[in-house]
């Protein structure tokens, strides 16, 4: 696929120049906050700087390089030629399902931040829509088996079995399979169990899945329509949200609000507290606003679009609720402004060292609201007794080919322990997922 850079140059010139038209900067000095995990965080005023685009270009992985772990660890490439793969589940029987899907904008092939390099181009096609299973039989570390699931999809991408059925979270519905154990393909019709509010304005299309421990309900992320609600209110029912319905898709109830972008979502396997990963909303500067990591609260309010990162008020909605401003809650921990930080999962496994079990692992997929690309690697978070305990550390990096020249190998996104206490990775641009684990 041949890439117009002429067009694309001059969409983004276009781009660049609505994005940093604003209002006059707010005088107030930089605002340093400690969270509840202890973590030092400064935000500087509203357009301290100008609000920039900044898309990569993914140039795919060269044969033999792999994303770096830290010492002691080893990567190993465990499935390639993917469609896209964004999310992953695994069975209790170990089998492995990834979520393919991805978007197209305005005839330039897109995904997410990212502006499709010639060498990458030719494995990006139209979204895949469909669910892969694969099987690593021989244990040697890497699939050998690779077959379609499920297909005929909507942007699928949260993935859950429960009581012997399959869900799926396309962007615009909740769905069920009938799902024994084992099968290598669904063939059976499924269950429309809930509408939901289907893309966005800026893309926020993916649709989560979690269940409590006990089975009794199913909560559903849903991020927001726009950047910073600029359409209006209206078009943001039920989303920013995230959902609570029991196993049929019945009594729904928004569980917590104000969250933009609630991608990754998952429960300390100590204490069974959800947690969230948050994309927060660009157009402030380079250092506004920090994604978060945070605990969820039933009723809770964290502040979107009214405030950020606690009681912020945002300058575009100044003065439009100032009591929804003063119940914004404090996130829990910082990830980075523009980092897009989207996977989430807690290591359950036993192999790692003692410091990431009970850790949160975070892919940041990286986004364009920056000067310089951020992102474009997973952390952890330390945990202890069930909460952060500090700020994030790099776990798997070396994704940036060239910073300066804005060129990456691919983008991590969905995250998943196996069973032999290993970690997959998704890279969803270079269709590859990766594999770490001790040496």
């Amino acid at each position: 696929m041949s890439i117009n850079r002429g067009a694309v140059i001059a969409a983004i010139a276009v781009m660049v120049t609505a994005g940093c038209t604003f209002n006059k900067p707010d005088p107030s000095k930089a605002d340093n906050i400690v969270t509840d995990a202890k973590q030092q965080v400064k935000l500087p005023p509203p357009y301290q700087t100008k609000s920039t685009r900044k898309f990569c270009e993914v140039i795919g992985w060269p044969k033999g390089k792999t994303p770096v772990a830290p010492a002691g660890f080893k990567v190993n490439l465990f499935a390639d030629g993917l469609n896209n793969p964004r999310n992953i589940l695994v069975g209790a029987n170990g089998d492995i399902f990834v979520s393919e899907a991805n978007t197209e904008i305005s005839g330039i092939k897109r995904v997410g931040a990212n502006i499709i390099g010639a060498s990458a181009a030719q494995n990006f096609n139209k979204s895949a829509n469909r669910i892969t299973l694969l099987r690593d039989t021989n244990g040697d570390g890497t699939a050998d088996v690779k077959s379609t699931f499920l297909g005929g999809l909507n942007q699928p991408y949260g993935m859950l079995i429960l009581n012997n059925w399959f869900y799926v979270a396309n962007t615009d519905a909740l769905w069920r399979y009938p799902y024994k154990a084992g099968e290598t393909r669904i063939t059976g019709s499924g269950q429309k169990l809930l509408d939901l509010p289907a893309g966005g304005y800026n893309n926020h299309w993916t649709r989560n899945l979690r269940a409590s421990k006990d089975g009794s309900k199913v909560y559903i992320s849903v991020g927001s329509g726009t950047n910073d609600a600029e359409h209006g209110m209206e078009i943001e029912a039920r989303r920013a949200d995230i959902l609570e319905v029991d196993p049929e898709g019945k009594h729904e109830r928004i569980y917590a609000s104000g969250l933009r972008n609630p991608a990754g979502i998952d429960f300390v396997p100590q204490t069974q507290v959800l947690f969230t990963t948050v994309n927060e909303r660009d157009d402030l500067g380079d250092n506004l606003v920090p994604d978060y990591l945070t605990s969820v609260k039933q009723g809770g309010f964290y502040g979107w679009p009214y405030a950020y990162f606690g009681q912020h008020e945002d300058p575009d909605h100044a003065g439009e609720n100032p009591e929804m401003v003063k119940k914004s809650i404090v996130p829990d921990l910082a990830l980075g402004s523009h980092t897009a930080s989207l996977g989430l999962a807690f290591y359950t496994g036993n192999k790692f060292p003692a410091k990431y079990r009970g850790c949160a692992f975070i892919g940041q997929h990286g986004s364009w609201n920056s000067s310089k690309i951020v992102g474009y690697k997973v952390v952890f978070a330390p945990f202890s007794n069930g909460k952060p305990t500090g700020a994030i550390e790099d776990f798997l990096t070396g994704f940036i080919a060239d910073q300066a020249k804005g060129k990456v190998y691919g983008r991590p996104v969905g995250i998943a322990v196996l069973p032999d206490g290993s970690v997959l990775v998704a890279d969803d641009t270079s269709n590859k997922i990766w594999r770490v684990a001790m040496k």
